[in-house]
């Protein structure tokens, strides 16, 4: 390979001395319509792709993404009368001017050159502007340069030296969200960004951690092990806590602490959301209100029979107070209680106070459910107790210190899994979840949920993510929640359906300057080298004397 050639190599992509094409027809609202050049083929342009358009009459530059590819020819009559196969040079003849492709391309940004940063698309270029690849100083231009705050996650397509960065900064000002089919690689894009916010500093993360992905390390399909939170932070910048001591252990997990949550610190707010999983009805809910009213605190345990009190049961049957077929069935289905190891009788144990305490003092705090993970009952129990109160203390932290009484609370973003559990249309009006949601940041604290069916999630709680972003989804009903209050989604729509399986995601909203389609970051020894690993350091050394051997082979 020649010195020029190396050198070209390392600076990465840069635009041709051609033009891909010109503009030759479209508008603001559908985007432009572009006749590619004769010297370049169709089938190396592909949907997502950056174009930078050059005004013909200003100094200004448009920044767009490619939405759509076409075929097209000045000739009706070719359609009808094509060269053969084997017709080489008549098809070389016909091919560019006669024949030609084009390519829809959707404007996002204006960049002048007076001006540092990228602006809202208000206009678009003249007729025959010329239409170039996008340069990794361009991509740079929009999406800034990695920083505290602006946090590498993805490559765009075919730019494997361009680093799109996310403005985290903005990421945790409102609620945000990660979706896409089972087995595109959620997980490991969550984990991505949630390494991101801690090593920024910016929040706190309380991670309701379902299939243990996110605390320690974790093997994908090919038995390949990756690095969880707590060790790629083991300066106590995160604690992992478990509710099923003896998975964790197995597993190798270093935790911080085993969740034990009594039945007399459960109410009937955080029993609710379990309508639907323990089969509880609209009566049978209205009544554990009332038998927590007159129970008190061990209500739970009475309904048990943990307790002598089968007389005070009896007396509100004979009241008229409850069915007893009601209360008959209420108890059987509070059999449940039993079969999970993380709820005991009693008062439990004082967590609340200590998570909220790690929180407040910048550590992030990753619950294991071990088996319990595979019951959605216990995971979305757990989730609505724990958030219901840490957010209750939000609340009071933020009001002492609007009052000059205390310091304003760290802010929190608060991971959940399966989402649509919790944000369903028929109960996400009165669920914590749906109230943190539509509050933004009033009180320091918004969700990040991950989930396979964007569908099932309430639309006024969609429409208040912030950032999406989405791996592929093949379901209509999902897609279209998905872009939900996105302007330009017809052309959008297009590049999501065709994204990779795998470590492929369109992101949008909040957090980035426009849509992008980024090949997302390899979590690997890179990464770990970026978060200021010992291990990442030594891989650093390692580099420079030219070893191959890396951390974990």
């Amino acid at each position: 390979m020649s010195e020029r050639s190396e050198l070209d190599e390392h600076l990465g992509p840069k635009p041709s001395d051609l033009p891909l094409g010109v503009v030759v027809g479209g508008s603001l609202s559908t985007g432009l319509t572009v006749k590619i050049h004769p010297a370049f083929t169709v089938e190396k342009l592909a949907v997502g792709r950056y174009v930078v358009i050059r005004g013909r009459q200003t100094d200004r530059t448009f920044f767009g993404i490619i939405t759509d590819i076409g075929l097209d020819a000045t000739d009706a009559d070719l359609a009808r009368r094509p060269p053969m196969p084997d017709e080489d040079f008549s098809a070389e003849v016909l091919s560019g001017e006669i024949a030609y492709g084009t390519m829809h391309v959707s404007p996002m940004l204006m960049l002048d050159e007076d001006q540092d940063q990228p602006r809202p698309v208000k206009t678009i270029p003249g007729h025959f502007s010329a239409v170039f690849e996008a340069s990794a100083k361009d991509v740079d231009r929009v999406f800034g340069t990695e920083d505290k705050t602006h946090f590498y996650v993805g490559t765009p397509l075919d730019m494997e030296s361009v680093q799109v960065n996310l403005d985290l900064a903005r990421f945790i000002e409102r609620s945000a969200g990660v979706f896409g089919k089972s087995g595109t690689g959620k997980s490991f894009i969550t984990r991505t960004v949630l390494a991101g916010i801690i090593r920024s500093g910016l929040a706190s993360t309380l991670i309701f951690d379902m299939h243990n992905d996110y605390g320690w390390s974790v093997l994908d399909e090919s038995g390949r092990e990756y690095k969880g939170l707590r060790q790629l932070f083991p300066g106590g910048h995160v604690s992992v806590i478990t509710l099923d001591e003896e998975t964790s252990r197995a597993r190798g997990s270093k935790v911080d602490g085993v969740l034990r949550v009594g039945y007399e610190q459960i109410q009937p707010e955080d029993v609710e959301m379990l309508g639907s999983f323990m089969g509880l009805s609209g009566v049978m809910i209205d009544a554990l209100y009332y038998l927590s009213y007159k129970l008190g605190s061990k209500w739970i345990s009475i309904l048990l029979g943990d307790e002598n009190e089968e007389t005070t049961l009896q007396d509100l049957v004979d009241e008229g107070r409850i069915l007893g077929a009601t209360l008959s069935a209420i108890r059987r289905r509070f059999e449940f209680f039993r079969r999970m190891g993380f709820l005991v009788p009693g008062k439990g144990d004082d967590a609340v106070d200590e998570i909220f305490h790690r929180l407040n003092m910048g550590t992030s705090v990753v619950l294991e459910f071990g088996t319990y993970g595979n019951t959605m009952a216990a995971y979305v129990l757990v989730a609505n107790y724990l958030t219901r109160r840490i957010h209750e203390r939000y609340v009071r932290q933020k009001n002492l210190a609007a009052g000059g009484q205390g310091d304003e609370p760290r802010p929190l973003v608060i991971v959940i899994e399966e989402a649509h559990k919790f944000l369903d249309p028929q109960i996400a009006g009165h669920t914590i979840f749906g109230t943190i949601a539509r509050e933004l940041r009033k009180y320091s604290v918004t969700l990040l949920i991950v989930d396979q069916r964007p569908s099932g999630i309430d639309d006024e709680v969609m429409s208040q993510i912030g950032t999406r972003m989405t791996c592929l989804l093949d379901n209509e009903a999902d897609i279209r929640a998905v872009f939900s209050g996105v302007s330009g989604a017809g052309a959008l729509r297009e590049v999501l359906a065709r994204l990779d399986t795998q470590q492929q995601a369109l992101i949008m909203g909040h957090a980035v300057p426009m849509p992008v389609v980024v090949r997302t970051r390899d979590y690997d020894t890179s990464l770990y080298a970026s978060i200021g690993l010992a291990e990442g350091e030594e891989l650093k050394k390692r580099a420079k004397k030219g070893s191959k051997t890396l951390y974990g082979d």
